[in-house]
């Protein structure tokens, strides 16, 4: 048996897709596999926001075509990348154990502070809107590009700071590069930060991505994208959604565009159901600002 796997052409998405190969190679050894990478729309306009130009899907449809096709056999995104809305042809079979959610502060090479003249770095309206909160007398202006174009964005002398998640830098090997960690008290993180989805075509038999999936993964992403739908919510909307698991409960936090955030909890199988109900009560304005 042998598995074409298809993601984009980036040093990060290469080492997300290698996490799925091993698992699939814990479950059965002898299958065979073959990354097929791809430049999506997403990477290659870099000078644009990403609500101008259609969003998060910009980042799969190409990678959606070459499923569809038969040229690749799954897909491995970052689940935050994904579109709410999936195509039911492609159905998404497994999350990955989520890593690190959290964002970061990363300060360029040799500094030891925030240079106050210079403008951190990021284009996410939810990182955004949490930065005018805990750094009102900075100016924050977007920057696009992979990790390492970001990176030598900030290293040459453009901005102070950038926002970026930690999950991705310790993938890469970059965790050196965190200078300090927010809380999800301080910044929310994106629905499915840190959960990997892997697309299949529907129908397929997926029993070896058993090794790969985590319950406690899906769970929270199933949540937190419920979240995310209900709000209308898109790449443009500052909306966030965070979902834990403890005790066999599953614990979702959620912020509205306004920033007013509420916290919902109940069984992990009714995941969906939550996101929906958290998403509806802070939309009655119930929530503390």
């Amino acid at each position: 048996m042998k598995l074409r796997i298809g993601c984009r052409d980036s040093a990060l998405s290469i080492a997300q897709a290698v996490l799925v190969v091993d698992g699939i190679h814990r479950y059965d050894p002898t299958i065979e596999t073959e990354l097929v990478t791809m430049k999506t729309m997403g990477d290659k306009i870099l000078d644009k926001p990403l609500d101008q130009i259609g969003g998060r899907g910009l980042f799969v449809r190409e990678l959606d075509a070459a499923l569809r096709a038969g040229q690749v056999d799954l897909t491995v995104h970052s689940c935050k990348d994904l579109p709410l809305d999936l195509p039911e042809d492609l159905p998404i079979a497994a999350y990955t154990r989520r890593e690190d959610p959290r964002d970061v502060l990363v300060l360029p090479l040799g500094a030891a502070a925030l240079d106050r003249a210079r403008p951190i770095g990021s284009s996410s309206p939810r990182r955004r809107l949490a930065l005018g909160r805990l750094y009102p007398d900075m100016a924050v202006e977007p920057v696009r590009g992979n990790v390492q174009t970001r990176l030598r964005k900030l290293d040459g002398g453009r901005f102070s700071a950038l926002v970026l998640a930690a999950a991705g830098l310790r993938r890469l090997g970059l965790a050196e590069r965190i200078g300090y960690t927010f809380s999800p008290e301080e910044m929310l993180p994106a629905a499915g930060q840190g959960i990997l989805a892997v697309q299949v075509r529907a129908g397929t038999d997926t029993s070896f991505l058993a090794l790969a999936a985590d319950p406690d993964a899906a769970a929270c992403a199933r949540a937190e994208r419920a979240f995310m739908r209900e709000m209308g919510g898109g790449c443009a909307s500052p909306a966030a959604a965070y979902g834990t698991v403890g005790g066999g409960e599953l614990s979702l936090t959620g912020i509205d565009a306004a920033g007013r955030r509420d916290t919902i909890a109940g069984p992990l199988d009714q995941a969906e159901e939550l996101g929906r109900a958290l998403a509806k009560r802070l939309g009655r304005g119930e929530a503390d600002p």
